[in-house]
């Protein structure tokens, strides 16, 4: 039995010409004589009326006391009531389809409501699906605990489940659907000629997406790649191969070079607040600082931790509280808000000379400082301000040619 799993998201559910263009991929695989197993999320985006924003803003209308166990329960309605819409569409057409939710299709989790972490897939009720159906719809994003409680995946956890069920099935396949023509080189809506990429690695898709690229979910991309499963990414409108996702030595047809290019694309995060705190290495303060962080449940990034001064990054959300923790200790932190990480990604990065060099040169000429700066083996990450992204993206695109 060859499987191929897809996963459409909410925009490509949401109207009646998007879902016959879902219709319309569905039925290509199955000529290619493919058994499916679809996944989908909760159709549409916020303020449409099923879509898993508003389902939760049904509950804040009485106040944020709705409980996790609960709160899950609530959430998990929005991807069953499109499994179920979608399934009437293609039985409408006459292809033969079956909808299983999260717990039906043998997703098994831990007890973190909200943000559940998958134990195992127990996908044996799938493969006896397929046998009878030629489609079988799984409603993303959900779990239930060994001891049968509905639970939710977090953010992105449709794309999670379709990645969980590809190494299950051990699928030929795992297709991303999303509203863009696959992965770009950076946000079309700042850099206007960013270009969809051909081929990317495991890696690189993986820092892209933890750095800001919203295509995919990191987590999902961690899971194909330690199940070896190959990726790709699509539109739902249009029907390009998009970008495929797979170890660089697997690449097919990839034109001269593409393993070794220095920069694959440049992503941000933004609404950043930078946090120094002079300290003495002797004193204690470096601890006392995370410790604060830690214990006011506040995330940190982009941490430089030196004899004299812990420097770090926060949500501008969380700027307030995190000042204030510290303050509380006697401390007097250095708070710079309205921040943005701007991130330059690539497999080629490590060992070449010249990279910052073009980078600095890159920012100066436009004036934009650099507040802070990283680098691992695949990325190396910038602090500017807020109102400098846009340019620093559009200049440093521009320098390592990403356009071409």
């Amino acid at each position: 039995m060859r499987i191929l799993v897809q996963k459409f998201g909410g925009t490509s559910l949401s109207t009646p010409d998007s879902k016959s263009r879902v219709i319309r991929h569905i039925r290509r695989e199955l000529q290619q004589q493919f058994r499916l197993v679809v996944v989908v999320s909760a159709m549409g985006r916020h303020g449409d009326p099923y879509a898993t924003d508003t389902l939760l803003d049904l509950a804040l209308q009485y106040g944020a006391a709705l409980p996790a166990r609960e709160k899950d329960l609530l959430l998990c309605c929005g991807e069953i009531i499109s499994a179920a819409v979608l399934c009437s569409y293609l039985c409408a057409e006459g292809i033969a389809a079956t909808v299983l939710t999260g717990p039906q299709a043998g997703f098994i989790t831990d007890s973190h409501y909200g943000n559940a972490r998958i134990l195992t897939v127990k996908a044996e009720r799938i493969r006896k699906e397929l046998e009878s159906s030629e489609v079988v719809i799984v409603t993303g994003f959900q779990g239930q605990t060994e001891s049968g409680e509905f639970t939710t995946l977090g953010r992105g956890g449709s794309d999670t489940s379709a990645t969980a069920l590809g190494a299950a099935l051990r699928a030929e396949m795992v297709d991303i659907y999303t509203d863009v023509n696959g992965i770009l080189t950076a946000d079309p809506r700042i850099v206007e000629d960013a270009r969809p990429l051909s081929y990317v690695s495991y890696h690189e898709i993986c820092n892209m997406a933890q750095q800001g690229a919203k295509v995919i979910h990191p987590r999902a991309v961690e899971i194909a790649m330690q199940s070896q499963i190959p990726l790709r990414v699509r539109s739902t409108f249009t029907d390009g191969e998009g970008t495929l996702v797979t170890q660089p030595d697997t690449f097919k047809d990839a034109p001269a070079g593409i393993v070794d290019r220095y920069v694959t694309g440049v992503t941000y995060m933004d609404q950043i607040t930078q946090i120094a705190v002079a300290c003495n290495a002797q004193d204690g303060i470096q601890l006392k600082v995370f410790k604060s962080m830690a214990d006011h449940d506040i995330s940190v990034d982009f941490i430089s931790v030196t004899p004299g001064r812990v420097l770090y990054t926060v949500f501008d959300q969380d700027s307030e509280k995190a000042v204030k923790a510290l303050e509380s200790l006697g401390l007097t932190p250095q708070m710079t808000k309205g921040c943005a990480k701007v991130s330059i990604i690539g497999g080629g990065i490590n060992g070449v000379p010249g990279i910052m060099s073009k980078i600095v040169e890159a920012l100066s000429q436009h004036e934009i400082p650099i507040l802070q700066s990283a680098d691992s083996n695949t990325t190396i990450w910038l602090l500017v301000r807020n109102e400098d992204m846009a340019q620093a993206l559009r200049s440093l695109h521009s320098k390592f040619e990403l356009h071409r």
